[in-house]
């Protein structure tokens, strides 16, 4: 298994909106993500910088193709479209991240 942290920043305008799309998230992107081999995926709000880390545990063995998978699916796609225009990525993360990626430092 392993762990993986993740941060970008959220408009501070669409938080109601970003908070009431995760009370009800789709179920075809929770099974979309569970075939991913992604389990606890956890998503937290800091206000007043308005960063949203997210968490979660990857059981797979190819990361890669789970995250093609993830990507490839129709619904999440979908899902993406309505809630990446909540987001703000960080001007530091890395190529082709939208959410950037964090070292664990410590478990």
């Amino acid at each position: 298994m392993q762990r993986m942290g993740m941060v970008i920043g959220i408009d501070p305008a669409s938080i109601v909106q970003y908070k009431a799309l995760h009370t009800a998230v789709w179920p075809q992107v929770l099974a979309t993500l569970k075939a991913a081999n992604i389990r606890n995926y956890t998503i937290f709000l800091r206000e007043p910088e308005n960063l949203l880390f997210s968490y979660w545990e990857y059981y797979g063995k190819n990361f890669e193709a789970d995250m093609a998978q993830i990507a490839a699916d129709r619904m999440t796609q979908k899902w993406w479209a309505v809630c990446g225009p909540c987001q703000l990525p960080l001007a530091s993360r890395g190529d082709g991240e939208h959410w950037a990626t964090m070292e664990e430092v410590f478990h």
